[in-house]
C-alpha cells in the first residue's frame, strides 16, 4: 500500500494503489494457500469468497502499516502552522525519546511546504526534558521562501515552554556535476544478522548470566520500539571489554510505509537516527556507565533518496569525548552503497565508575 501524505491539507489522506493491494491480496492467497495452480476445477464462486476472505485478514493484519506512520508521524492541526503530536514508546528514562521529537518537528516543518520542496538538512537544540504525560505542540514559523530554498523554524511546546528549537531547510532538487561520496563500510548484509531481539534470546539461553543482567535484558525485550535493528557489532553483555568508539547496524522501520512520499522518509529516518546513536561514545569504556545522559543538540543532512522501511545501514562513530560530553557523527547508507544521510550528535555524559568498591 503506497502512503502519500498531503502537507497542504488540515488532515493526512491515504491514497491506496490498487494494484498493490492485488499483489498484496496475491501475496495473502498464496501464504494461506487458497490458491492453487495445480486445482483448476475449483469453482469461480468458492475461489472469490476465498480470495475476498483473504483480502480481509491482509487488510486486518496489524503491521501492514508503520505504527510511526499511522501514530507517532500523524500530527493533530489544532490552528494554522500549530500542531499536536503523541507519543507511542517512552525510554526506561522516563523523558520522552528525542528522535520523536525532532521527527515530529520535521512532520509540522514540512507540512507548511510544496510537494516539489524536500527536506536537505536540518539543526535541532533540545532545550528542556519531555514530559511522557502530557502531548507537545508544535509551532511553525515560516521564516523564509526563496525561488529554490526555504526555511522553517518549530519550537515544541510543553507545560507553555520550549522544550526544542528546530531549524529546518528544504530545497528544490537540481542537476549538479559535482557529485563525490565517502565509501560504504564492508558489512555483512542484514539477511545474515541477528535482530536485537534475537541476539538478547540467545544472551538470556547462556546459564552464566547473572540474574540483574537478565532482568536488564527482559526489560529491552518488553520495550516496543518501532524501529527493527541488526548489529553488526553486537556488544558483549559479559565481559565488558573495551570496544573502538563505532557502531554499526542495519535498521529500518517497522511495518510498511512505501515509496511515494520523500517527506515522510525523512521524518522517519530522523525518528531512527536518535537511537542508540549518543551511547556509542561510551564504547571504549567498559568501567564506566552513564548515571546521566541527555542529548544537547542534533543536526542532520538528507543527501540522496531513500526508504526507512527499508535495511539502511547506520554507521556510527564518535571522534571525541571530554568535559562530561560526547560527541557522535552518524552515517545511513543504503544497501546498494549510496550515501542517504549524514547527523552528528553532542549529548551530555556524566557517568560513574562500576568497578569501585562499596565498602
Amino acid at each position: 500500500m503506497y502512503v502519500k501524505i498531503n502537507y497542504e491539507e488540515e488532515s493526512n489522506i491515504v491514497i491506496l494503489s490498487s494494484s498493490r493491494i492485488a499483489g498484496g491480496i496475491g501475496r495473502a492467497c498464496r501464504n494461506t494457500g487458497v490458491v492453487a495452480a495445480s486445482n483448476m476445477a475449483e469453482s469461480g464462486a468458492e475461489l472469490k469468497r476465498e480470495v475476498m476472505d483473504a483480502a480481509a485478514r491482509f487488510a486486518d493484519t496489524p503491521d501492514l502499516r508503520s505504527v510511526l506512520v499511522t501514530s507517532v508521524l500523524n500530527l493533530e492541526k489544532l490552528e494554522y502552522d500549530l500542531y499536536r503530536g503523541k507519543h507511542h514508546w517512552v525510554p526506561r528514562s522516563q523523558r520522552l525519546f528525542g528522535g520523536q521529537i525532532v521527527g515530529q518537528a520535521l512532520v509540522a516543518a514540512a507540512k507548511s511546504v510544496t510537494d516539489q520542496l524536500h527536506a536537505h538538512s536540518l539543526h535541532c537544540y533540545f532545550v528542556r526534558a519531555g514530559d511522557p504525560k502530557v502531548p507537545v505542540l508544535y509551532q511553525v514559523e515560516r521564516t523564509r521562501d526563496g525561488r529554490s530554498f526555504c526555511v522553517r523554524s518549530v519550537k515544541a511546546i510543553q507545560h507553555g515552554q520550549p522544550i526544542l528549537i528546530c531549524q529546518a531547510s528544504f530545497h528544490m532538487s537540481q542537476p549538479s556535476p559535482l557529485e563525490h561520496q565517502f565509501t560504504m563500510p564492508s558489512v555483512p548484509p542484514p539477511e545474515a544478522l541477528l535482530t536485537v531481539e534475537e541476539l538478547i534470546q540467545r544472551y538470556l539461553s547462556d546459564p552464566n548470566v547473572a540474574d540483574v543482567t537478565k532482568q536488564g535484558l527482559n526489560k529491552i525485550l518488553a520495550e516496543e520500539v518501532p524501529i527493527e535493528i541488526k548489529p553488526v557489532n553486537p556488544p558483549d553483555f559479559y565481559r565488558r571489554v573495551v570496544m573502538e568508539p563505532k557502531k554499526l547496524f542495519w535498521v529500518r522501520a517497522k511495518g510498511h510505509i512505501g515509496e511515494d512520499d520523500m517527506k515522510l522518509h525523512c521524518c522517519v529516518a530522523a525518528y531512527v537516527s536518535d537511537y542508540s546513536l549518543l551511547p556509542t561514545a561510551l564504547l571504549p569504556y567498559p568501567k564506566y556507565r552513564a548515571q546521566f545522559s541527555a542529548s544537547l543538540d542534533h543536526a542532520m543532512w538528507f543527501h540522496n533518496t531513500f526508504r526507512a522501511d527499508q535495511w539502511m545501514l547506520y554507521e556510527c562513530e564518535s571522534p571525541w569525548a571530554g568535559g562530561s560530553r560526547g560527541l557522535v557523527q552518524g552515517r545511513m547508507w543504503r544497501q546498494d552503497g549510496v550515501l542517504a544521510v549524514s547527523c552528528a550528535q553532542e549529548g551530555v555524559l556524566r557517568v560513574k565508575n562500576t568497578t569501585q568498591s562499596k565498602l
